[in-house]
């Protein structure tokens, strides 16, 4: 993680593949669950040649918080504006129960804690991009609790 700094994407695939990850915050127990069994696994996820990355709408000072909450070894990127999310077109806003229900009993302050106060949130999506830029594997399903394992990216790395 470095903070106030630019990640460029093509600059990273030049060592090789990327593993994009969306996740909607430090606030979330399932994100912070895979996060961190994804750092079990880190190791052997980079020893295929790739890098781990995991892309957040959360304002840069909660990334630590997410790197605390989960060892995360691997660089954490804030998603001002959502530009990421919007690329990859994983970003969505809740239904307003849900919101609540985030805010409310999970601590997840949307309003506040992202750039704006739409409060949008990704999918916890997560691709993987070749070295060309392509995408080559995504696991994508609008359901927070179905998260890609790393035995599934590690298969998908191993097939590059």
């Amino acid at each position: 993680m470095r903070e106030g700094n630019t990640f460029n994407l093509k600059n990273a695939l030049q060592d090789g593949p990327v593993v994009l990850l969306f996740y909607r915050g430090q606030w979330c127990p399932v994100c912070n669950r895979h996060l961190s069994q994804l750092q079990e696994e880190l190791e052997k996820i980079e020893s295929t040649g790739a890098k781990v990355i995991a892309i957040s709408p959360e304002k840069q000072e909660n990334l630590q918080k997410t790197k605390s909450k989960t060892g995360a070894g691997f660089t954490l990127l804030y998603d001002k504006d959502y530009k990421i999310s919007e690329d990859f077109d994983v970003a969505f806003v809740p239904k307003d129960q849900i919101i609540e229900a985030y805010n409310n009993r999970l601590g997840a302050d949307l309003e506040n804690a992202h750039s704006d106060n739409s409060n949008r949130i990704p999918v916890p999506a997560t691709f993987i991009i070749n070295q060309k830029g392509k995408v080559v594997w995504r696991h994508f399903d609008r359901d927070y609790k179905e998260r890609a394992s790393a035995e599934e990216i590690l298969e998908a790395l191993n097939k590059i």
